[in-house]
């Protein structure tokens, strides 16, 4: 039975558990955290908590894809083809090649019309030959689409790249550079990461990483058989296997370390991970909706760079601000699985913000596209 506190949180349409970090250039400046992070077991949310933190995922992929461009294992302007060691194009617009740049600010002309989360023994180079998965009236370069699936295919590009497992590949990139407390999926979680893990609920219900503290039987999605063999693993065969798009877990001070080693042009705590032009071509705008050349959906997102949004666009349609307060930002958003979150820079000021709330209510914000619970985790 799920607890009393629990239950009345659902009713009065509040999140399961909140954490919210802020923070600037010498560090963590607030931290606060409320509710469950498992409610079977009666455990609390802490600042340590670790979470899947959905779409903010993509950012943190977009810093391993610019380690190896600096160490010339990739071309962001490269055919990708040239990597998956197939022929990589809209069917629609044959003759027009697909890049990495393209991939990582959402105009590479794929869509999400077919399901990005493959079994462990998919074959994506199969699943991406149907022209369902295409955007047959825009060609690559021409148009923003916000598509989940663009990273399973930047991961399956490093992959082909470094002949490394995704999960391993960011963790030898990025995560024990930095020292965080986080995976993609769970597979090099240690233990005592796991403990912390955050269950993920909608309308009271578990969506998600229902592990009570322990080690899943199977990080990843399965094989259509049912099994769950890593060792099958192939480089590049199934980019989406360790999730790059959505499945990082971290906890929000950790989360507030890529905030700050941006804020600071790729170096942080004595650690240089990106040189200040890698940061820069990630921070400035691919893309930036002109009325006609992108779908935004409810405006929520206007403008991109390198797995990055850039906040407050001045342009009709564009509800873009969770802050309310017209200033540019930086970042990223998540939602999924009844998740939302958010990692903000206000490169100006030198500071930023990191959160995520479990079980959100879908109440409209009141000023922007994102919910009043976004919008109240942003306030500056």
């Amino acid at each position: 039975m799920l607890p009393l506190a629990f239950l009345l949180a659902a009713a009065a349409a509040q999140p399961a558990a909140s954490v919210r970090v802020t923070f600037d250039k010498d560090g963590v400046t607030s931290v606060q955290s409320e509710g469950l992070a498992d409610a079977a077991a009666n455990r609390a949310v802490t600042p340590d908590s670790v979470v899947r933190i959905a779409s903010i995922s993509k950012l943190v992929t977009t810093i391993g894809v610019m380690r190896l461009v600096e160490a010339g294992k990739l071309d962001l302007d490269a055919d990708v083809s040239r990597y998956l060691g197939y022929t990589f194009r809209n069917p629609a617009f044959p003759d027009t090649p697909i890049t990495l740049r393209l991939l990582l600010s959402h105009r590479s002309s794929l869509t999400d019309n077919i399901d990005y989360v493959l079994p462990l023994d998919g074959d994506m180079g199969k699943v991406l030959a149907d022209p369902k998965a295409w955007d047959a009236s825009h060609a690559p370069g021409t148009y923003f689409r916000y598509v989940n699936f663009n990273f399973p295919v930047v991961a399956a590009v490093m992959e082909r790249a470094t002949g490394e497992r995704f999960d391993r590949l960011m963790d030898r990139l990025v995560i024990r550079p930095l020292r965080l407390r986080a995976c993609y999926q769970w597979d090099t979680c240690d233990d005592a990461t796991i403990a912390k893990g955050v269950v993920l609920y909608r309308a009271g219900v578990v969506t998600r990483d229902d592990n009570h503290g322990k080690r899943p039987a199977c990080p990843v999605t399965p094989a259509s058989d049912g099994s769950c063999d890593l060792s099958r693993w192939v480089a590049g065969r199934n980019g989406a296997t360790f999730a790059p798009q959505s499945g990082l877990h971290i906890a929000m001070p950790d989360l507030a370390k890529i905030g700050r080693l941006l804020m600071l042009g790729g170096k942080i705590d004595g650690v240089r991970l990106l040189s200040p032009a890698s940061v820069k071509a990630m921070t400035t705008p691919q893309w930036t909706y002109d009325g006609a050349n992108g779908d935004i959906g409810s405006g929520w997102a206007c403008s991109y760079g390198l797995g990055v949004i850039l906040t407050a666009v001045r342009q009709a349609g564009c509800s873009d601000d969770p802050f309310r307060d017209s200033r540019p930002r930086f970042g990223h958003l998540g939602d999924a699985y009844g998740l939302k979150s958010g990692l903000w820079v206000d490169p100006a000021r030198g500071v930023g913000v990191a959160y995520f709330a479990t079980d959100v209510p879908a109440d409209a914000g009141s000023k922007s596209a994102y919910t009043l619970t976004e919008e109240n985790l942003a306030r500056p």
